[in-house]
């Protein structure tokens, strides 16, 4: 499905790795090439969004940029941005392909059972492409060590003296390289690191490679759903010492403490559109183990207003709380103030809209950006500070956040 879809411009491929979390639809999507496309900048992005979608309801494909925090709020952004995905970018595919179990639903305007059939047959004849691990020019970084360590230590005196709560901080690492074979660096990053919300995604020569493990908002009928991610543990190939380190993360009085402030943020984003008294924590604390990490996951629930649109859901929630801190909107001042990189589409969310106005979004991390007409590949990591942070630990944790994302790129030596 991956490789005939990439044969087009524009392809949204969305993978479950057989997870199956909350009520995922599928094992997989493919949205392939585009009937029409909605792109804009930061300002009325999601009242775009809403008339798209209601001029023509039916499914779209695409993104949300961590940047629209400038429409959903007074703020700004300078820094400089290598990978230049637009803000926010849907689609309408031409052909969209569901896989289910042992089930391939083939479907498409105007489409015929012949033409289904083809694309079958096409599907079943394309063979991966095989690729050496790749050799980038060296990784480059906007903030080196010290300097992390520095704006550490600045943001936990931000919280001491009353600012915040909690920053999610996140530095950039990139090449200024050419890499000719991105589906096939998502395919081995996706066998190296499967997750739950894992997204190949292409927009002419920009690509978004995502191995995310974290749920940012999905809609079902009316019910919303969120689970965000707060806690973070290495694994271990020794089975006593992996459950030793499961279990130190889920009594770590830090961890809850990160992962509670979170919770809370994301209850008072629902609020804002939800019937009152319908915010609920189906669980807290949950522990979930993934190839590379443990992860402390917590799941917030809540049914929409019938007075709300879905896209207003989605704005009153955007940015995701897991990935800014709290207070919300100073936390954003901030991350604008110390990090050196504009976030763009990492941090944002990419999924899909039904024809009924249902999604699903995942949160973009764990993620290789590229841009071939500029020769710049990217990624991101970060963690949360709080008052209680060992800045050192918080700078171990970029680096395990990063590790599967430099193997994939062959810098993991």
């Amino acid at each position: 499905m991956l490789s005939w879809g990439n044969r087009f411009n524009i392809c949204c491929f969305l993978d479950s790795n057989e997870y199956h979390l909350a009520g995922q639809r599928a094992e997989a999507w493919l949205a392939a090439d585009a009937e029409e496309v909605l792109k804009c900048s930061a300002g009325t992005a999601f009242e775009q969004l809403k008339q798209f979608h209601s001029a023509r309801p039916g499914w779209l494909f695409g993104h949300l940029g961590y940047d629209l925090k400038n429409e959903t709020e007074r703020l700004t952004s300078g820094h400089p941005d290598g990978v230049g995905f637009p803000d926010l970018f849907f689609f309408r595919p031409r052909y969209l392909l569901r896989l289910q179990e042992s089930t391939l639903t083939i479907s498409g305007d105007a489409l015929t059972e012949t033409d289904a059939r083809s694309i079958l047959e096409a599907c079943q004849q394309e063979r991966p492409t095989s690729i050496a691990a790749e050799q980038p020019a060296a990784l480059q970084a906007r903030m080196g060590r010290q300097q992390y360590l520095d704006a550490v230590k600045t943001l936990q005196e931000h919280i001491r003296k009353g600012d915040c709560y909690e920053v999610n901080f996140c530095r950039e690492q990139f090449a200024e390289t050419i890499l000719p074979h991105p589906q096939a660096l998502f395919t081995r990053l996706n066998h190296l690191s499967p997750a739950p919300f894992a997204a190949y995604y292409r927009i002419g020569g920009q690509y978004l490679l995502c191995s995310s493990p974290e749920r940012f908002l999905r809609k079902e009928g009316r019910k919303l759903i969120s689970q965000p991610i707060k806690g973070t543990a290495r694994r271990s190939p020794e089975p006593s010492t992996d459950k030793s380190l499961r279990l130190a993360l889920q009594t770590s009085p830090k961890e809850r403490s990160e992962n509670v402030m979170i919770v809370d943020l994301v209850r008072n984003d629902l609020s804002r559109t939800a019937v009152q008294g319908s915010v609920q924590v189906e669980e807290l604390f949950g522990i979930y183990t993934f190839p590379q990490v443990h992860h402390m996951i917590s799941t917030v629930t809540a049914t929409l207003d019938e007075r709300f649109h879905f896209t207003d859901a989605i704005r009153h929630a955007f940015p995701m709380g897991s990935m800014t801190g709290a207070p919300k909107v100073r936390v954003m001042e901030l991350i604008e103030q110390y990090e050196k990189t504009r976030r763009g589409l990492f941090s944002g969310a990419v999924g899909y809209i039904t024809p009924e106005g249902d999604f699903d979004f995942n949160v973009v991390i764990r993620s290789i950006l590229y841009n071939a007409e500029n020769k710049y590949a990217s990624f991101q990591t970060g963690s949360a500070i709080t008052f209680y942070s060992d800045p050192q630990k918080e700078w171990e944790e970029c680096l395990l956040k990063a590790k599967a994302l430099k193997e994939v790129l062959g810098l993991a030596r």
